[in-house]
Parts: C-alpha cells; sequence; structure tokens
C-alpha cells in the first residue's frame, strides 16, 4: 500500500521543527527521523499525519558526549553508531549488546535512538536498556523549553509516550558503567533481528566484599512498556549466586521466558562484575 497523502517539510534547525509543531495545534504534524517504524505505519495506512517534519539532516542532534558519569546521545545517533562506537562499548556495554539486537544492519543504519524511544515499542530493545539503565530523555517545546523525564516515565504504555503532541526528543543522558558493576542482556527471539519474544537487561552492583548493593533491571516484552524491575529491600547485602538469580527471575518474570530471561541476564551481569566475563 501506499501511505494517504501529505505535505512535507525538511527541517533546516531544531527551532524549525519546534516551530513547526507549535504551529498545529491539531497535532497532525508528526516528526520523521529516519522512517523504520513511522513510514511503515504511514504505508499501512495505520498511522496518517497530514503533515511530515523532516528531522533526519539536523546533524547538531547525531552526536555522542562523554561526561563523568554519563554518556549524552543525541536523539539522531543510529543505531549502528550504538553498535560500533568504542565509547558505547566500554562506557554503554548493555546499550551496544541491545544495539546489535535490533533488526538487520539496513535497519540499525536508518534507525534513530529518539526515533526507537518515541516509538515505545513494548518489545524493542532499546526502550528496555535505557529503563535498565535509569537513562533520562529530554524533551522540548518551543512554548516550554526542555525537561527532562526520566526513563521509566517517558513510556506510558503501547505505543504510547509522555511526549506532547508539540514536544520533540533532542537528548538522552545515560549513567555509564562505574567500577564494580557488571551488565547484563539477554533476548529470546525466532531469529536474530525478529521482534523478541522475552528479554532482560540489568547492572548489577557489588559492594567492596563482593555482596550485592543494588541491582537495576528491567524486562521487554512482558508488558505493555518496558518493565522495570523493583528489587526488595531484602536482597542487598546477599551473596550473588544462580539460586538468588533464579529467585528474582522467577518473582519478576511473569512468564516462563521471561524469569529465564532475567535470571540469565542477573548471572551474566555477576560474571562481568568481578571480571569473569570482560
Amino acid at each position: 500500500m501506499k501511505p494517504a497523502r501529505f505535505d512535507y517539510h525538511r527541517a533546516r534547525g531544531v527551532a524549525d521543527v519546534l516551530g513547526a509543531l507549535a504551529d498545529d495545534p491539531s497535532g497532525e504534524t508528526k516528526v520523521l527521523a529516519g522512517g523504520q517504524s513511522l513510514v511503515t505505519l504511514m504505508n499501512l495506512r495505520l498511522a496518517r499525519p497530514a503533515r511530515l517534519v523532516d528531522i533526519g539532516g539536523l546533524s547538531e542532534l547525531d552526536r555522542v558526549f562523554d561526561d563523568v558519569d554519563r554518556v549524552v546521545l543525541g536523539a539522531l545517533v543510529r543505531h549502528r553508531t550504538l553498535e560500533t562506537d568504542p565509547l558505547i562499548s566500554t562506557r554503554l556495554p548493555l546499550v551496544a549488546a541491545a544495539a546489535r539486537h535490533i533488526g538487520h544492519v539496513g535497519i540499525r543504519n536508518r534507525g534513530t535512538v529518539g526515533g526507537s524511544l518515541a516509538h515505545a515499542d513494548p518489545a524493542a530493545e532499546l526502550p528496555m536498556a535505557m529503563v535498565a539503565l535509569g537513562a533520562v530523555v529530554h524533551v522540548e517545546s518551543a512554548a516550554r523549553g526542555r525537561r527532562p523525564i526520566p526513563a521509566e516515565r517517558f513510556f506510558v504504555s503501547h505505543f504510547t509516550t509522555a511526549l506532547a503532541p508539540d514536544e520533540i526528543i533532542t537528548w538522552v543522558e545515560v549513567p555509564a558503567l562505574r567500577p564494580g558493576q557488571g551488565w547484563g542482556f539477554v533476548e529470546y527471539a525466532p531469529r536474530h533481528g525478529d521482534f523478541a519474544t522475552a528479554g532482560a537487561g540489568c547492572v548489577l552492583t557489588l559492594d567492596a566484599g563482593g555482596r550485592v548493593s543494588g541491582i537495576r533491571a528491567a524486562l521487554l516484552a512482558a508488558a505493555d512498556r518496558p518493565l522495570l524491575v523493583s528489587v526488595p529491600d531484602e536482597v542487598l547485602g546477599e551473596r550473588p549466586g544462580e539460586r538468588l538469580w533464579e529467585r528474582l527471575g522467577r518473582r519478576w518474570g511473569r512468564a516462563p521466558l521471561g524469569a529465564e530471561a532475567l535470571a540469565e541476564a542477573l548471572c551474566a551481569a555477576h560474571r562481568r562484575a568481578v571480571g569473569e566475563d570482560a
């Protein structure tokens, strides 16, 4: 099928995008980044925007900044960059691992960080990774300026976010891996590149004695949004091990595959935290 008729505008800068959105109180103007999700929906006529504002050429949002304890990703950073950039592999290894499971190389060459988060597919890799890492999504509008939204509050439901009709994602602030931490990512899919049936990502923090001092984890394809796992206080101070991971998996994985994915991700995070699996 072909998309319904629409007007097209190629943005010249962020201010131009925000102005175009502010000029349309109907909310029928949509932002086009990599087009890997929106164009498909338009071809199926599941989305019928009256106007497209193309931000794909805004190089100002296609940048990565390394800060002391975080990495800041522009909304137009491509999935392929997440997969191949040595800085991201070192500082945000969970993000790099998740990006390698997004579709195929052609998709990753076009798809963007901001596009994936705005699409808010509950089975997608990047939304889950950002929730697991405690990322902050920065959005902007002409009327209200910039506002930060924690990733766990950004995703509202199936394909629904906290973005207002006149806002766009501009930057994503992601905490970097620290000494004493390990990460894990597991995804189950019929074939590599297919939509996931289950998956989990986590960051495990150990204290100086090797005991659990923190766990932050999230599941994909387990709810109507990336599901943040809340770890009970009694887990803190425990000796890490497979029995603990299996217990947490059974508690938070609502389906057998989700439980298995979480336990496997926590096991991998433990190995990395103690230097057994770099």
